[in-house]
């Protein structure tokens, strides 16, 4: 697909109205360029008309005294009166030669522009004469010719156009200033629903908009608080749902371990037990059976260890009791002494984390939980640092690791899932990208708003 240029609004709009403007005013000199041009060859037909009136005056008079005059045609007498500079008057007989001719000077002017003077030559018929026939007593003696010189009507024309562009000059930047500003003013309001839109794709479904003054603008503020209350009303579902889930899925899990506990465990110890009594009478009657009663006590010793990593990751220590910081500081400290040195774990605090609510806290160690088996199983990581920052409104959890950021298990995994599932009920965000030394970076930040204590605190 093309990528085509993008304009602001107002200067698009702005740009559509100048060129409706440029065409007007084009419009505009064109209709006063015809109007001159039929004005001119009106004024030149009414001279031609005097003149031709004029000389069959004369003629009549040389005739009515008997007494013919040799300066028959004379055209001084009117050229007095009509002559303009530019203009030339002249009696052509019947032969079609010219007996007098009479034209006026051109006053010293800057020439039009060449490209104007032909774009108006081709546009009109400058320098086109004007003939009135003479009659004498019923009988055509010959015709009063009357033009206006070519150089002298485009220059006329070239004046008046530049008169008219002299206004487009002025007029048209000015009325795209006042466009603009009048568009800037109207449009103002689309700044608060990009900014709106912006919190909205930020997460904070609180945003609202204010009324406005224009119809279209206040509908579209209408459909937008419709769309923020509903996604709101929506997610605080989905989080509520989801943080059931979660509860019912903690709850399964305790009980989960219960039985493991109860029954498995106990069964392990009585396997444990026997092993030890048998391993007594082998000793007295068959030493043969030592080895096979130390290797089913060894089995059953590692069994037991296996239950207790399984107890552990179904049923940690109780948060609320030991508190965040002390949970996680045992986890930490768990996993170094499991990977004997192979991955380095390492945590750092920054806040007061005492009086965060207990849901919170339960989400975000089973979050950290899940983030440290990620990077230590799938990723191959040699060292995980992780921070747990409490500002003033939030909480951030920063954990990166050296290992494989590319690595699909630790991307799309039940264990990804999870931990979006209760960054999702604390109305929270996460994201999980390649480091920017290698590796992996998990960020989840999670706000901590008077309303949501009270929530968390009521769903804990």
């Amino acid at each position: 697909m093309w990528n085509r240029p993008r304009f602001d609004l107002k200067v698009r709009l702005t740009l559509r109205v100048a060129a409706i403007s440029a065409a007007c005013f084009a419009a505009i000199s064109t209709y006063f360029l015809v109007t001159a041009d039929r004005a001119a060859h009106a004024r030149i037909d009414g001279i031609a008309a005097i003149v031709a009136k004029s000389l069959e005056l004369q003629q009549g008079k040389v005739q009515w005294v008997a007494s013919p005059r040799s300066d028959f045609p004379n055209l001084d007498p009117v050229s007095a009166y009509v002559m303009t500079p530019g203009l030339c008057l002249a009696f052509r007989d019947t032969d079609s030669d010219i007996l007098q001719r009479f034209c006026s000077g051109v006053p010293p002017a800057p020439p039009p522009a060449q490209a104007f003077t032909a774009f108006y030559r081709s546009l009109f018929d400058p320098g086109r004469e004007a003939a009135r026939p003479v009659i004498v007593r019923g009988a055509k003696i010959g015709e009063a010719v009357v033009w206006l010189d070519p150089a002298v009507q485009s220059a006329e024309a070239w004046h008046e156009a530049g008169r008219l562009m002299l206004a487009l000059a002025i007029a048209l930047p000015l009325l795209c200033v006042l466009v603009y500003a009048a568009l800037a003013r109207a449009l103002r309001p689309t700044r608060m629903i990009r900014t709106g839109l912006e919190r909205i794709a930020a997460g904070d479904l609180t945003a609202r908009l204010p009324p406005f003054d224009l119809a279209e603008l206040s509908a579209i503020r209408d459909v937008f608080n419709h769309l923020a209350q509903s996604l709101d009303t929506a997610l605080a579902e989905r989080a509520e749902l989801t943080r059931k889930l979660i509860a019912l899925q903690d709850e399964e899990r305790r009980h989960l371990a219960r039985e493991l506990h109860d029954e498995f465990g106990q069964s392990l110890a009585a396997i444990r037990a026997l092993a030890s009594s048998a391993r007594q009478t082998a000793t007295q009657e068959c030493p043969s059976l030592l080895s096979e009663c130390d290797g089913i006590s060894r089995t059953a010793t590692g069994m037991m260890e296996t239950l207790r990593g399984a107890l552990f990751r179904l049923r940690p220590p109780d948060v609320e009791e030991l508190g965040l910081v002390g949970s996680l500081e045992g986890l930490v400290a768990g996993w170094n002494g499991r990977s004997r040195g192979q991955t380095r774990f390492s945590i750092r605090f920054d806040g007061a984390f005492e009086t965060l609510p207990a849901a919170v806290s339960a989400n975000l160690y089973r979050i950290v939980q899940e983030a440290l088996t990620n990077a230590a199983k799938h990723a191959d990581a040699s060292r995980v640092s992780l921070e747990l920052t409490m500002r003033a409104d939030e909480i951030a959890l920063a954990i990166d690791d050296d290992g494989r950021s590319n690595e699909p298990a630790a991307k799309s995994g039940m264990g990804l899932l999870g931990m979006r599932e209760r960054v999702a009920a604390l109305r929270g965000r996460l994201s999980f990208e390649a480091g920017p030394n290698g590796g992996s970076a998990l960020r989840v930040v999670i706000p901590l708003e008077a309303a949501d204590r009270q929530r968390l605190d009521h769903a804990a």
